[in-house]
């Protein structure tokens, strides 16, 4: 190996040279250094850290610093003062308008809060459904409240096999030609014209979060998930409005193929 490294430090010190001549490389930053510590170029390094030709890799390297890789190392980061994003979880769920919930539990029902959510003013309700579609049915299916303007029920990718029905991907309220489901309730059932969705990947922020990390509301980014089974996810949009909290929401699908769950950050990938 010693040839290895130093055939390795040799090429390195060449692209360095040739990039500082050329002012610099001002693509890749890298999402996070790692803790400041000293070891020779190539030294217990991988071979993607050794590589990254940021600047700012550059310098740790030259300064005798490690240098991390990240799965992020082939794109801009943001590494503003926020870094690490928290991670919300969603299972199968619905909101239901004050129609719907009269037709379901009875009129003049009221929602029985049992847990405040994330989202400021959000919670979920004791109140289960049962699903119904063509070749099945879901039950269990919680509640969200404070009641909507229309009911819109949220599943898992995996559960539009069992219902049979092909639910888009949507964001939340985003419900015009999407396909309806029946919904019973003890007190009775309804049949929606539409509302049934997969929701969107998404990130609330407030326009102050938003700020910080260089994005917009409704702008597309993509998400870096560190770990073992980690990854990148594309199509993430950023929802940021003054009645939100910061957090990355994914459902249990997307949650189980990269082992996130809710002690899990991830960082944006711009």
């Amino acid at each position: 190996m010693g040839n290895y490294d130093e055939a390795m430090g040799v090429l390195l010190k060449a692209i360095e040279a040739a990039m500082v001549e050329n002012g610099g490389n001002k693509g890749c930053q890298p999402c996070k250094e790692a803790p400041a510590q000293t070891a020779p170029l190539g030294a217990g390094q991988s071979l993607a850290a050794q590589m990254d030709s940021s600047p700012d890799a550059i310098a740790a390297r030259a300064a005798g610093k490690e240098v991390s890789a990240s799965c992020c190392s082939t794109a801009e980061c943001c590494t503003t003062a926020a870094t690490g994003i928290p991670v919300g979880v969603s299972n199968r769920h619905l909101h239901l308008s004050e129609q719907d919930l009269a037709t379901l539990f009875g009129e003049g029902y009221e929602f029985t809060r049992i847990k405040d959510l994330s989202q400021p003013g959000q919670y979920a309700c004791k109140e289960l459904v049962t699903i119904c579609g063509p070749k099945g049915a879901i039950e269990k299916v919680r509640v969200l409240g404070p009641a909507r303007s229309k009911t819109q029920v949220e599943i898992l990718k995996s559960d539009s096999f069992k219902l049979g029905i092909s639910a888009p991907t949507r964001i939340s309220g985003d419900l015009e030609g999407t396909p309806g489901v029946t919904i019973i309730g003890p007190k009775g059932s309804v049949q929606t014209k539409e509302g049934l969705i997969i929701s969107q990947r998404h990130i609330h922020m407030t326009p102050g979060d938003a700020a910080n990390y260089g994005v917009t509301d409704g702008q597309l980014v993509d998400i870096c998930v560190e770990g073992e089974r980690g990854g990148i996810y594309k199509n993430v949009i950023i929802r940021a409005n003054d009645a939100s909290a910061l957090e990355c929401h994914v459902d249990n699908d997307e949650a189980n193929a990269m082992d996130i769950n809710s002690k899990s950050v991830i960082n944006i990938i711009k």
